[in-house]
C-alpha cells in the first residue's frame, strides 16, 4: 500500500501566521501615512491582501508540485535567463528611492533580485546533486556554481542592492558548505571577498557613513541615524506588552516607511516584548522545520533545496531584526512573510510551498541515486 504523504502542519501553521500577522501590521504601520499620501489609509492594506492572497494561493498549488521538477535542466536554465532579463530592464524604468531596483507593471512593481536568489538556490542544489561526489574539484563542481552566483549579485550590486546580494552569496555558500566544500576554498573564498566588501564600503560613501552610523547612531540622530535611533526608541517604548495595536507613535513619520524594513520597530512598540518573541519564535520554527525536512530529504537534491530555501528565510530574519535593534548596519532587507512588499512575499511563500513538498516526502529511506551528470 502506498504511503500516504502528509504536509508539515506546523510549518504550515507558522507561514500562514507570519502571513496574517503581516496583513495587520502592515495596515496598522501605514494606515496614516497611505491617507496622507493616497488619501486613502487602506491603500497599502489592499496591495498586501492581494499580493498575500496570490502567495498563499501559490504555495498552496506548489506544495502539491513534487518538487522534482524542479531539478530538469531546461526549466533552470529558462528561470536564470529569465532573472537575467529583469536584472537588466530594472536599469530601464525610473529609479525609486536612488534606486533601481523594480520593474513597474501598472499598479504593481516586481523585484527581480528576490527570484533572482531562489533560481540560484535551484541552480546550485541541482548542480551539486549530481556533482558532490566530486565537490571539492573546483573548476568541475564550484566554478558553475560561482560564475552564475557572481553574475546575479554583480548585477544587484549594481541596482543597488548590497544586502540583497550578500544574502544570496552567503545562501549559496551555505548549500556550498553543506554538500562537502572543504574548509580551506571556504576560507580562501571569504579571503577572496574580504577586500571586495570592504572597497565597496570604503569608496562609496553611502554604505562608509552607514558603518559610522552603526557605531554611534546616536550622534547621527538628526541625520542618517534618524531612522535606526527611531526604530530602537519604537522598540524600547513597547515594553512587555507594547501601547497596543494601532496605537503606536514612531510610525508617524517619525520612522521613514515603517510597513517595510522597519516593521519589526512597530510590532516591538504596539507588541512589545511578547509580539516581537513570538515573531522570533516563528521564524526559529521555520528554521527548525526547515533543517528537519533537509535531513529527512529523499534524495540530495531535495536536502540542498531545503537546505537553501530555509537559509534564505530565516537568514532574511535573522538580519533585518539584526538591522532593527541596532546589531547590524541599516540594509534594505525586508522582514520575510511580514514587511509590505509583493515580491518578497510572493517569492518566499513560493519557497515554502516547495520546503512543504519536501517535507511531505521526506523519510529515513535510504536516499536516491543522483542523476547521472
Amino acid at each position: 500500500m502506498a504511503r500516504t504523504l502528509k504536509s508539515d502542519r506546523t510549518l504550515f501553521v507558522v507561514t500562514v501566521l507570519l502571513v496574517a500577522v503581516s496583513v495587520v501590521m502592515v495596515y496598522s504601520a501605514s494606515a496614516v501615512q497611505a491617507q496622507a499620501r493616497f488619501q486613502n489609509g487602506e491603500h497599502f492594506l489592499l496591495k498586501q491582501i492581494a499580493w498575500a492572497c496570490l502567495g498563499l494561493g501559490a504555495l498552496l498549488t506548489v506544495m502539491h508540485i513534487d518538487y522534482h521538477e524542479y531539478r530538469r535542466p531546461a526549466l533552470i536554465w529558462s528561470l536564470i535567463g529569465v532573472v537575467l532579463v529583469a536584472l537588466v530592464a530594472v536599469f530601464l524604468f525610473r529609479p525609486t528611492n536612488g534606486t533601481q531596483r523594480w520593474i513597474a507593471v501598472g499598479p504593481a512593481s516586481l523585484q527581480p533580485s528576490e527570484l533572482a536568489k531562489l533560481a540560484a538556490i535551484l541552480f546550485a542544489a541541482a548542480l551539486l546533486e549530481r556533482r558532490m561526489h566530486r565537490v571539492n574539484d573546483v573548476p568541475y563542481a564550484v566554478a558553475p556554481i560561482a560564475a552564475v552566483t557572481v553574475i546575479l549579485a554583480s548585477l544587484i550590486l549594481k541596482e543597488p542592492d548590497f544586502g540583497t546580494a550578500i544574502v544570496l552569496v552567503l545562501v549559496v555558500t551555505t548549500i556550498l558548505f553543506a554538500a562537502g566544500l572543504s574548509y580551506r576554498y571556504l576560507f580562501g573564498l571569504f579571503l577572496m571577498m574580504l577586500p571586495t566588501g570592504i572597497a565597496l564600503v570604503l569608496f562609496w560613501q553611502y554604505r562608509l557613513q552607514r558603518w559610522l552610523t552603526f557605531l554611534n547612531p546616536w550622534l547621527y540622530r538628526q541625520s542618517t541615524g534618524f531612522q535606526e535611533v527611531q526604530a530602537l526608541i519604537a522598540v524600547g517604548s513597547g515594553g512587555w506588552f507594547g501601547k497596543g495595536l494601532m496605537a503606536g507613535v514612531q510610525k508617524l513619520f517619525y520612522i521613514p516607511e515603517p510597513h517595510t524594513d522597519f516593521i519589526f520597530a512597530v510590532i516591538g512598540e504596539e507588541l512589545g516584548l511578547v509580539g516581537t518573541t513570538l515573531v522570533v519564535v516563528c521564524f526559529v520554527v521555520i528554521c527548525w522545520r526547515g533543517l528537519r525536512a533537509s535531513v529527512l530529504a529523499p534524495d540530495r537534491f531535495g536536502a540542498l533545496l531545503a537546505l537553501g530555501l530555509t537559509t534564505m528565510v530565516t537568514l532574511q530574519a535573522l538580519v533585518n531584526v539584526s538591522v532593527v535593534i541596532g546589531l547590524l548596519p541599516t540594509k534594505g532587507i525586508p522582514l520575510p512573510l511580514v514587511s509590505n512588499g509583493g515580491s518578497s512575499l510572493l517569492i518566499n511563500l513560493v519557497g515554502m510551498g516547495i520546503l512543504l513538498n519536501i517535507s511531505q516526502q521526506g523519510s529515513r529511506a535510504p536516499m536516491r541515486p543522483a542523476p547521472e551528470s
